[in-house]
């Protein structure tokens, strides 16, 4: 990426008091298993082989010691390698995914790579020296989601000039607050290191993000290097260098076809954006390179080769910075662990279904209305993004302690949350909702005039008697019961609709039979035959 077993790989257990015999009581048994009889005399070839045993067994206790010593201070030596920092830098009441049928939860870290240029490893490697001493901007970010069954993956990439709002985020290095903002989603690293930016993906959609692991350009050269690189494709000889009008460039030069990249043209591999017409055409590349290493390190059984996970542990641990819930090698190796038995056929990347932002169509883009609020369902509810079958039974929610009410007798405010920062809400949809619910007998359901911008919806209720209620409303709409949340804000059972249903009579509810969400690129973990067109003016 531009881009934890309970002992470290190879290191020993240390001996326990058990005596070296097994019995426990000081008396060595013969080689029968019968015990020597009181007051028989000793034989003297019998003391020499058991002084010869004592001193093998020291000797041997001092070799199991001084190893495990060893591997103590390798362990402590690969944690103190490890960069920490604070999982999220703003409030936020994004909850995480409920367990599926197993009683097992999916998991989501945010990948980030930073343009950091303040180390002259990182300068030499791209950039000018202009960019020394301001604060970098987080120009690759990807949410890695894992199955809660650990049988199908997905990662999404949003590009860096993506227009976002921005949470209230304080920095926890110097405690400075920003205010709640909207603009570039790459940014978000200069208000409040990569919890801001962790904080700002949950406010856009709505997944809970369980860890954050970030690198500068330093470590992925380093990280390249120690996995031994990774196959890529290019369609056409590729030069990515300056051009007239257009300065800078990774530096790529690779003629047509299949090459291993690794170490610095890796990084340029993973930099190039000019020659891939655009930073839609880097995620794609992004995404091939990432597929490339996965099935590498499948195919050498580097998730199980000791020796390939020390060289590894020794450097990401220099290389990562990640958020201090996972700040241990014994943590990083459990991390690492979770893609082993995910097979290739079912990992997706795709990057964020999106459209030109009508104030600034030529340099920013949008989340796409619909598609995009689609796959953070998908991804909320642990549902496939590749339009394959969920691996994974969900878990049937338990009933409510308090049981619904008679439709009829249920009072309903509805609230039209469909406006945000881009639209405007749709006109008279708190109505148009409301005489839905009086159409399924829901015959109290009235339309609150309240402003209200949500981007997704929810259903809302004050306390414990009213759940019941609530649920009973969710179902009638098929609106997915993490929707259904208790909140001090209402007095009533209250149904916000958010922008994610701004018009129609169903609630949009994500299906993965559907398919891969539209206006983006997938690229499939199994796909060797993937291939980069390099834009004409980059061609040599």
């Amino acid at each position: 990426m531009y881009e934890d077993g309970g002992r470290v790989p190879g290191s020993r257990r240390a001996p326990d008091d058990t005596p070296a015999d097994g019995n426990g009581d000081g008396a060595p048994e013969a080689a029968n298993g019968s015990h020597r009889r009181r007051g028989a005399p000793r034989r003297r070839a019998g003391r020499g082989k058991r002084r010869t045993g004592r001193w093998i067994a020291l000797a041997l206790s001092v070799l199991i010691l001084g190893t495990a010593g060893a591997g103590y201070l390798y362990y402590e030596h690969l944690n103190g390698n490890i960069r920490k920092g604070e999982r999220s830098s703003a409030d936020s009441d994004v909850r995480r995914t409920a367990p599926n049928a197993a009683g097992q939860t999916p998991l989501n870290v945010l990948l980030i790579g930073s343009d950091d240029r303040n180390s002259a490893s990182n300068l030499k490697l791209g950039g000018s020296k202009k960019s020394v001493g301001s604060k970098p901007l987080a120009d690759v970010q990807m949410l890695l989601h894992v199955s809660a069954d650990r049988k199908n993956a997905s990662v999404v990439s949003i590009p860096r000039d993506t227009k976002v709002d921005i949470p209230k985020c304080t920095d926890p290095k110097t405690d400075e607050k920003y205010p709640a903002t909207r603009g570039l989603i790459n940014t978000t690293l200069q208000r409040g290191g990569a919890g801001c930016t962790l904080a700002t993906w949950q406010e856009l959609t709505g997944v809970y993000i369980d860890h954050w692991m970030m690198v500068d350009f330093t470590g992925v050269v380093s990280m390249a290097d120690a996995i031994g690189g990774a196959d890529v494709c290019v369609k056409q000889n590729v030069y990515d260098g300056p051009k007239p009008g257009v300065p800078g460039g990774s530096g790529l030069r690779l003629k047509a076809g299949t090459w291993p990249i690794q170490g610095e043209q890796a990084l340029q591999w993973l930099r190039t954006r000019h020659a891939f017409e655009s930073d839609f055409g880097r995620s794609k590349a992004q995404h091939m390179y990432m597929n490339s290493v996965i099935r590498k390190l499948k195919d050498q059984n580097a998730f199980t080769d000791t020796g390939q996970l020390m060289d590894l542990a020794e450097t990401a641990t220099k290389a990562l910075q990640v958020s201090q819930e996972i700040g241990t090698v014994k943590k990083l190796f459990d991390l690492s662990m979770t893609l082993k038995d995910v097979p290739t056929s079912r990992i997706a990347m795709l990057t964020m279904p999106r459209i030109p932002d009508p104030q600034n169509p030529n340099a920013h883009v949008l989340p796409a209305p619909g598609e995009a609020e689609r796959l953070w369902e998908m991804l909320r509810e642990d549902l496939p993004v590749d339009g394959k079958e969920p691996t994974s039974e969900a878990k049937k929610p338990a009933a409510p302690k308090d049981p619904a009410a008679d439709p009829a007798d249920i009072g309903i405010m509805v609230r039209n949350g469909t406006g945000s920062t881009t639209e405007a809400p749709t006109q008279r949809r708190a109505a148009t909702v409301a005489g839905l619910l009086a159409e399924k007998g829901f015959t109290g359901a009235r339309a609150d005039v309240t402003p209200e911008s949500q981007k997704r919806t929810q259903l809302l209720f004050p306390s414990v008697d009213l759940e019941g209620d609530a649920h009973a409303v969710a179902k009638a709409l098929s609106i997915p019961t993490s929707a259904v949340k208790k909140s001090a804000d209402v007095s009533g059972v209250t149904l916000v609709v958010g922008a994610d249903w701004r018009t129609g009579n169903t609630f949009p509810k994500a299906d993965p039979a559907g398919g891969p969400p539209k206006n983006t690129e997938t690229v499939m973990g199994d796909n060797k035959g993937e291939c980069m067109d390099i834009y004409r003016p980059y061609r040599f």
